[in-house]
């Protein structure tokens, strides 16, 4: 079995950290800045953490706008990729000047939020709009700062299309999910063959 320690290199030809905990959702983002700017941009490292009451979070390497925004106003708004919006997603990953507006050089139109002032991808069909509940800066085991900053937010609004709810139910497969795998190019898709069922033993009826 491969072993390496992460502070001495992977002596790899790639860093196989992302691949391994992969794929992932991704967070694209959407803010605003104090003087109404709109920012918009994908993370990879991203996820939901807590049920009730929602709680979703990205981390960003980086002092990046979207922290920026997010800790001025405390709002932000999260947008479910798509393999159709695969693309202009990867757009708004591009590193623009301070100011432009990335939902303009994707191609992309906003749509108003109802709880929070940061819009939404109108062709996104799940947005979640979320208020700020923690900023961490992550640190080493030594307690040694890094430049890479936690942002957590309770989710207090959610839009779902209705062609993604049948009988009540969402249907991931069907919203065609795009996930983040290892590399810089690496992405994957899912879909409804390749899903499979489990039961938790708790969860099993007794007889």
């Amino acid at each position: 079995m491969y072993f390496y320690q992460p502070s001495q290199g992977h002596g790899l030809p790639h860093d196989p950290l992302n691949a391994i905990v992969g794929p992932r959702p991704i967070g694209w983002i959407a803010s605003q800045d104090t003087a109404g700017r709109d920012n918009l941009a994908p993370y990879s490292f991203f996820n939901c953490f807590n049920y009730h009451p929602p709680i979703i979070g990205f981390a960003s390497t980086g002092w990046k706008d979207s922290v920026r925004n997010i800790m001025e106003t405390g709002e932000f708004v999260w947008n479910l990729t798509t393999r159709e919006l695969a693309s202009a997603m990867n757009e708004t990953s591009a590193s623009l000047p301070h100011g432009e507006d990335e939902f303009f050089a994707a191609g992309l139109t906003k749509a108003e939020s109802r709880l929070v002032k940061a819009p939404r991808v109108a062709q996104s069909p799940v947005n979640f709009e979320c208020r700020l509940s923690q900023s961490i800066q992550l640190t080493t085991a030594k307690g040694e700062a890094i430049e890479t900053w936690l942002i957590l937010g309770e989710v207090v609004g959610i839009h779902i299309a209705e062609t993604l709810l049948e009988e009540g139910i969402y249907q991931t497969a069907k919203a065609q999910p795009v996930l983040r795998a290892g590399g810089p190019t690496a992405y994957y898709a899912i879909s409804e063959a390749h899903r499979f069922d489990l039961v938790r033993p708790d969860a099993c009826v007794k007889r």
